[in-house]
Order: C-alpha cells, then sequence, then structure tokens
C-alpha cells in the first residue's frame, strides 16, 4: 500500500508503539485485499459491532487496556450493538446464573473500556440499528464509514448511500482510531456494481425477511440489483420503505454475505445511475411466489421436538423503529381482542434502542403493551440465545437473522402474530 507521509510516519512508531500496530494491523488488512491507499473516514461517528464482555474474550479485553493505558481515543465517537442482558427479558434462576457468572462476567468492565476509547453514550448508544434518527449516527451519502455490524452496513450502503467495507470486529474501532480505511471493495467505484440482477415477480408485496433470504443466499457477497420491488413499497425512501429494507439487508446479509444492494426507482445511487449499475454480464435470478415457497419450507427446524409450544416469541432483529413498535403494539391488541384474550399467549420480547424505547414510553401503545404481557426491551436477541439453555428452548421469530445465527424457528410476521395471540388455538 502507498501510505501518505503521516500514515508512513505512524507505522514506523511516531505515535507511540501501540498506534503502530493499530496502522499495521490496517495496512496488513489492506494488502489481503489489494488495496493500494488509505481514504479518510468521512462519517461523523462511528459504530462497533462488539458490544458484549463475554469472559473468554480476554485478548479483546488486553487490547483495549493497551489502547486505553497508551491513551489512545477514537477519533470519532461511536455507537455500539446491543447489549447481552435486560432483567426484564423472561428467564429463570439457572439462565441467569449461567450468563452473569459464567457468560457476560466483564460486561460492565468492557463498557467501562468502551466509554474510555470513545463510546458516545452508556444511555442511548447501544444498538445494532444506530442510523434510526433517535440514535443519530445517521452516515450521509457518500460518507465513508468504518463500521462491521453486517446489518448496518448494508442499510448504510444501500439505503443511506455510503460506503463502508463488512469489517470485522476491532477493525472498526481500528479505522475510527486511524481516521482512515483500505480502499477496496465496497469503497470503490468499481466494487459498488451490480453483479446480480435480480427480478422480483410474486403477485404481492413479498416478505422481507424471505425475499432477502433468498437474494442473500443466491448472490452471496455479491451486489444484485433488485427489479419490480418499487411496485409494492414505492418510490420514495419513506419510513415504512425503511423499515422494509432495513429488515430485507439485513437477510441478505446474514443468509449470504451481501454488503450492497441496489433498488431499481428506489435506494440512491439506482435513483441516481439506474441500470448503469449492472456490471457486464450480470446474472439474472428470477423470484416469483413459487420460489419464495420453496426457499421457506428449505429453512431447517432444529428443535429437538418440532412440534414443541413455542415458550418465547422474539420480534425486532434488527431492532425495532418506533413505527414498528407502534404498528406491532396495535396488531397484537387487536388480535388478543379478536381472540378473547388479555395476555400474550406466548411470552413476546420485542426490541428496540434505547433511544427509541423511551419514546415510545411516552406512547399509549406502550402501556397497551405492557398490560398484554409483551416486554419490550434493548437487549441482543443474539447474545440472549447465546446462553446454551435458552438454545435449546422452542423460539420463535420473524426474523430470518435470528433463524440463521440460533435455534430460532422462522415464522412469517402473520404467522407470527397468530402464534403470540392465540397460541394452541391457531
Amino acid at each position: 500500500m502507498k501510505l501518505t507521509q503521516e500514515q508512513q510516519a505512524i507505522l514506523d512508531g511516531a505515535q507511540g508503539e501501540v498506534m503502530a500496530k493499530v496502522m499495521k494491523t490496517m495496512v496488513m488488512y489492506g494488502d489481503t485485499f489489494g488495496a493500494e491507499e488509505m481514504v479518510p473516514v468521512t462519517s461523523e461517528k462511528g459504530h462497533l459491532v462488539t458490544s458484549f464482555g463475554f469472559g473468554v474474550m480476554t485478548a479483546m479485553f488486553d487490547l483495549m487496556d493497551q489502547l486505553i493505558d497508551a491513551g489512545i481515543v477514537s477519533k470519532q465517537a461511536f455507537t455500539v450493538d446491543p447489549r447481552p442482558m435486560d432483567k426484564n427479558v423472561p428467564s429463570n434462576p439457572i439462565m441467569d446464573l449461567i450468563t452473569k457468572k459464567f457468560m457476560y462476567t466483564k460486561q460492565a468492565s468492557y463498557e467501562e473500556q468502551l466509554s474510555k476509547v470513545g463510546l458516545e453514550s452508556r444511555e442511548t448508544g447501544f444498538t445494532c440499528a444506530c442510523y434510526f434518527d433517535e440514535v443519530g449516527n445517521v452516515p450521509k451519502q457518500g460518507d465513508i464509514l468504518s463500521w462491521a455490524e453486517s446489518s448496518a452496513v448494508v442499510y448504510a450502503n444501500s439505503v443511506l448511500g455510503a460506503r463502508c467495507n463488512r469489517n470485522s470486529g476491532i477493525i472498526d474501532l481500528f479505522g475510527s482510531i486511524l481516521g482512515c480505511v483500505p480502499k477496496f471493495g465496497l469503497l470503490t467505484d468499481e466494487g459498488r456494481k451490480a453483479t446480480w440482477i435480480i427480478d422480483v415477480k410474486t403477485s404481492k408485496k413479498p416478505e422481507a425477511q424471505i425475499l432477502g433470504s433468498a437474494i442473500g443466499m443466491k448472490v452471496m457477497e455479491e451486489v444484485p440489483y433488485v427489479r419490480g420491488l418499487d411496485l409494492f413499497i414505492g418510490n420514495e425512501l419513506d419510513q415504512q420503505a425503511r423499515d422494509y429494507l432495513k429488515d430485507f439487508g439485513a437477510a441478505t446479509a446474514s443468509n449470504g454475505a451481501v454488503g450492497l444492494y441496489h433498488i431499481d426507482g428506489l435506494t440512491p445511487e439506482a435513483k441516481e445511475q439506474g441500470e448503469a449499475l449492472i456490471a457486464e454480464g450480470a446474472q439474472v435470478y428470477v423470484i416469483d411466489d413459487a420460489e419464495l415457497e420453496r426457499v421457506e419450507k428449505a429453512y431447517p427446524i432444529i428443535w429437538k421436538n418440532p412440534d414443541a409450544a413455542p415458550k418465547l416469541a422474539f420480534i425486532g432483529c434488527p431492532h425495532l423503529s418506533l413505527e414498528q413498535l407502534t404498528d406491532w403494539a396495535h396488531k397484537i391488541d387487536e388480535a388478543l381482542t379478536d381472540a378473547g384474550r388479555k395476555k400474550v399467549a406466548v411470552p413476546t420480547v420485542m426490541t428496540t434502542p434505547e433511544a427509541v424505547l423511551r419514546k415510545f414510553n411516552e406512547l399509549p401503545e406502550a402501556a397497551m403493551l405492557k398490560a398484554r404481557g409483551v416486554v419490550v426491551s434493548y437487549i441482543c436477541p443474539l447474545m440472549y440465545m447465546n446462553n446454551p439453555l435458552a438454545g435449546k428452548m422452542p423460539v420463535i421469530t420473524n426474523s430470518n437473522k435470528l433463524r440463521t445465527y440460533t435455534s430460532a424457528r422462522y415464522y412469517k410476521s402473520d404467522e407470527l402474530l397468530k402464534q403470540i395471540t392465540k397460541g394452541g388455538d391457531r
């Protein structure tokens, strides 16, 4: 890589041994992917994926101590993925013991480390959906980022038009510390060209989670250009469209490894450049009703007893927006009324950023959900499911990301609604 004089000086130790190691790591990372130079990180804030104080991750805690001892602070304040624990989420004493005494034993001390290195806020800075207006980490089109959280990276690239590679944990922090990242992949014009054309030919609006899953598994890490979806979600990036693309993108990133997609007539670069974004020789994948049905039916059910009654439901992976929370509140309330029930038949947890939760708690829908037995939390469902006892529970979800990474069983949103409001009567 060709470094600037300042970058070379850091590599040579001008800012100390620890900063030299940080720069060396980023140079090796860039060399691995054929980067010829570093480019400045231009976003106002960073975002880190490692939010959990998992006790066995001693190397990470040692690394953070080295940064702190050397007086190194990120050049940009950052947000971080959700916390792994919340006492309000249904659990039992044994699960709590495992979580607190054997798993996330370093949570408090790790959060102290994050604060010293540059965490913006311990009150509102934990979420996988940092790009919500309430959280305030919203990159501008063209901004260069140093993020790693896959659902946030694909959203920032696609919906906001920012530029970020699918980095790993710690690489995201190092880029924010240095204020520069290697230029390759999705940071380049060529790397943002679509090598797949996706023709959506369904009879109705496709479920975001299944459509994203189908595309992710087909194209893997390549860039898809999706045609036909704008017919169902319009040509304006309003809140409803953004929420749809948030969930769609998370599925493409977790069921595959998509870091960027273009939606014809809707996402920023597709609106500006249209099909000029499609690379020569792009492959075509047609998605119709039958294809979505095939994909959904192929999802494995890995419960010990496939016929077990669900004991917990998670809604919100990635985190829900304020609009999604209020929409779910009314749907659950109406469905329970129709079923003649006072409370949900399956313990249900809806997750959202703390900043959104504070606003939601001011609305009548918050009391509505509480009265119906629904818990609204800031927790990360993935981290909750890492508990071996939780992994053995029959958990249901409408999140394809949670289904992919855990033993949770996937249901479409309308089917999940029936599960949690009608129980055995569904």
